[in-house]
């Protein structure tokens, strides 16, 4: 494994991570023991960092995590996330006494006194203009309720002005071979500022993987099956916004760049590692054997400059038009 620094935060973090999403909700059916088997195979190849949210399995995600580090000695880090739990999800929620009681029942799932990492949750964009909520998330960081925090972000534009507030240590976005705007301008303002980058849908929901097929299904409690066209939440968190038909297409244009050695799901997190501004990536996995194809990503040889090449011209080509303005 190998680690990078998270921002101002001193922390060295493995740039292969794990996002919990997975074990949480919205992906099929997954079971308690093999998701736990995965968490404890992580840490055993190095993994230090874990993302979730309080709304994955309306808490079950974090709950795992604090069984996790009841079972483990070694020390890693947890980032959560808080505001997705409003109903209507709106700038307005974003307020003093909603954030606090939704730290205070993270703090209670994650059986801490102190939440590593906290990460607004995909905010509106609004909210990213009233400096108030993030003096609250301040004041919170001087209670002790908060190590640090950051934002996951939609659009580029809102990582661009959440960085602006000094106490922003992170910003998560949507960074793959599927979505490139990240690295166009953000990447290089990030740096300046000394702010993390946390990469997640590192596989476009598993399109990357190379393993989808026009015969796979989807569970209907899997956001592949209900929310391709964004019924449920944003469509970019579904396959990075891109129609099915064509992500299989673009993937089988892809496979003749696969380095020897390298799965595809391999090559699409080696990829992100070629940016130094990425802190990590933080793919989900559901069992040991995903997360052990996904952590060796992070030792493998760097991807040859004519293949970083060609990767970009397929995006070019087939993929920058149905996502790039979009977010």
């Amino acid at each position: 494994m190998k680690y990078r620094e998270l921002g101002r935060t001193g922390w060295k973090i493995s740039t292969v991570s794990f996002g919990a999403w997975a074990i949480g909700s919205s992906w099929g059916d997954v079971s308690d023991d093999e998701s736990l088997a995965a968490l404890h195979r992580a840490l055993d190849l190095g993994v230090n960092f874990f993302d979730t949210a309080d709304v994955y399995g309306d808490g079950h995600s974090e709950r795992l995590l604090a069984k996790l580090r009841n079972e483990r000695r070694e020390p890693f880090f947890i980032a959560t996330k808080a505001g997705r739990r409003l109903d209507p999800h709106t700038s307005g929620g974003y307020n003093r006494k909603n954030l606090r009681a939704f730290v205070a029942r993270s703090l209670k799932n994650l059986q801490v006194e102190t939440i590593d990492l906290l990460q607004l949750h995909c905010p509106p964009t609004e909210v990213f203009y009233r400096p108030e909520v993030f003096g609250v998330l301040d004041e919170m960081v001087k209670e002790g309720k908060l190590r640090h925090y950051g934002v996951s972000v939609e659009k580029v534009e809102d990582a661009l002005k959440a960085i602006e507030y000094p106490g922003v240590q992170s910003v998560q976005i949507i960074f793959n071979i599927f979505r490139q705007r990240p690295a166009e301008l953000f990447f290089a303002q990030a740096k300046k500022r000394g702010v993390g980058i946390l990469a997640r849908l590192p596989l476009s929901s598993g399109m990357l993987s190379g393993k989808m097929t026009l015969q796979s299904r989807f569970a209907k409690n899997d956001h592949r099956a209900f929310n391709r066209h964004g019924e449920a939440f944003d469509r970019g968190e579904t396959f990075s916004g891109v129609d099915y038909n064509v992500g299989l297409q673009t993937v089988n244009e892809l496979r003749r760049l696969v380095p020897r050695g390298m799965t595809m799901a391999q090559m699409a997190l080696r990829w992100i590692q070629m940016f130094p501004e990425v802190t990590c990536s933080i793919p989900g996995a559901k069992r040991p054997s995903q997360v052990e194809e996904n952590a060796l990503a992070a030792d493998l040889p760097p991807i040859p400059k004519a293949t970083m090449a060609a990767i970009h011209d397929i995006y070019d080509d087939s993929i920058r038009p149905l996502v790039h303005h979009y977010w």
